[in-house]
């Protein structure tokens, strides 16, 4: 990747960005021509190539993009920081919606390159998506206070069955070809009040 990229105003950045996340998102990688990219962000498709050597680079690094501004997104939303796990997952709904409005096709993006298909990179991302997956489980764990959970929950167990419930919802959409952003998000406020109410220890009341 050239570093000219990083030159470049915000704002051009942006529109680069979401010109590949509009056209990834929409196609298979293989499908995916260098040139619409380029004709959406407004350049030539031999400055694209300028910036990105090839097809895979501009991939991974839109890919390793998501990783990092999502991260930095729930990090300002304070998700890191919370003793209470739901309050946690809450924050981070409302950061990632946050991102949506400026990144439109990310999400759609992120949930096509995890089904990727295409042998030259579906392995990378998988791992990739696994050690980032753990990583933000590794942090919210850092101060999560056991107390609030039912009495005797097996917490990694919990981890997976939300894990588990995320992925094959997620794969129901893609199969679908329908990825409704705020259908999302409504349906996973159900899924987070449901989990509460079944993982979070009954308050006493007097």
């Amino acid at each position: 990747m050239n570093e000219k990229f990083f030159s470049l105003p915000q704002e051009k950045q942006q529109s680069i960005l979401n010109a590949g996340y509009r056209v990834f998102s929409q196609n298979s990688y293989k499908n995916s021509p260098m040139s619409e990219i380029a004709a959406e962000a407004g350049i030539s498709k031999s400055l694209l190539f300028h910036y990105f050597r090839n097809k895979k680079e501009l991939y991974f690094f839109l890919w390793d993009k998501c990783a990092e501004m999502t991260i930095a997104v729930l990090t300002r939303y304070g998700c890191y920081e919370q003793e209470e796990f739901f309050e946690s997952m809450e924050r981070g709904m409302r950061a990632k919606m946050e991102l949506i409005r400026q990144y439109p096709n990310m999400a759609n993006f992120t949930i096509r390159a995890f089904y990727e298909k295409d042998e030259e990179i579906s392995a990378a991302i998988q791992e990739s998506y696994h050690r980032y997956f753990n990583l933000k489980a590794d942090r919210t764990r850092l101060n999560l206070d056991p107390a609030q959970f039912i009495p005797g929950l097996d917490i990694p167990q919990m981890y997976r069955e939300m894990y588990w419930a995320s992925e094959g919802y997620l794969w129901e959409m893609v199969q679908r070809g329908d990825v409704d952003i705020q259908k999302m998000e409504r349906d996973f406020t159900g899924l987070i009040a449901f989990w509460k109410s079944i993982y979070l220890r009954k308050k006493e009341t007097l």
